[in-house]
């Protein structure tokens, strides 16, 4: 029996407690798509880093409840920036630059789609609401798995070759939970993916030979119920099995 991909994820770290936390949502989703979650501990340490992600077979980023700073790509502190937690962002994108290295896919969400272009060289706009003009409600609360604005996705790009997307006839609907999103596109990296109004809800890498993608929405916590998100997680498990057979 084929060794089953290992999946690096990394964690988050509540400042009261000092502990390191994930929910429980990704695991189970890399889990049931054939993978073995791992999480990675966020010690922004070279020698650490490089030993914990030489031996998986892709990485997933997942969403956090923080912001990055925005000191990593240039800019200022809006007044309605929230926490800030430095050893999130930079073992984000010390994981992502020997992801890079390696070659490993690479699933970014949420706030792991705004790492990645950061890591990328591009830049985010750091509050939605009070900086993006007639904007849609993109922090919807609870319920936190109701579909709740529509995307229009690129044809030929990564999500609108799913089978699940082309059984939708075209039309996407999903979960929205962040105050932050991304405005200059990085470095090998294009928007697939668009809300209504305007603000990108999906990137992948240019590159033919990469499996980079990021979206902005939660596949996670619909994964159980959801074609789609159970989709991406399985094209997601599948690239990294294929890394696992080429290793």
């Amino acid at each position: 029996m084929s060794r089953r991909p290992r999946i690096g994820l990394t964690m988050r770290l509540e400042f009261a407690t000092r502990r390191f936390y994930l929910g429980r949502d990704y695991s189970e989703a890399v889990e049931a798509a054939g993978g073995v979650p791992v999480h990675l501990s966020l010690f922004p340490e070279g020698d650490y880093i490089q030993s914990a992600v030489e031996g998986l077979d892709g990485i997933l980023l997942p969403g956090c409840d923080s912001d990055m700073d925005p000191h990593l790509y240039g800019e200022e502190p809006h007044q309605k920036l929230g926490p800030v937690v430095p050893e999130k962002d930079k073992t984000d994108l010390m994981v992502l630059a020997e992801a890079e290295r390696l070659n490993l896919p690479v699933l970014a969400i949420c706030y792991g789609m705004q790492s990645l272009n950061v890591s990328r060289g591009g830049t985010l706009i750091q509050d939605i609401e009070s900086q993006v003009e007639n904007c849609i409600k993109h922090d919807q609360g609870v319920p936190r798995d109701r579909h709740s604005h529509g995307v229009e996705i690129e044809e030929g790009s990564f999500l609108s070759g799913l089978p699940s997307f082309e059984e939708s006839s075209g039309t996407l609907r999903v979960n929205s939970h962040h105050h932050q999103a991304v405005k200059a596109v990085g470095e090998n990296l294009r928007a697939t993916g668009w809300a209504k109004d305007g603000v990108i809800e999906s990137i992948e890498d240019i590159r033919f030979d990469r499996f980079v993608v990021g979206v902005q929405w939660h596949p996670e916590l619909a994964w159980s119920q959801d074609r789609l998100s159970q989709s991406i997680f399985g094209a997601f498990v599948n690239y990294c099995k294929s890394r696992n057979g080429d290793r």
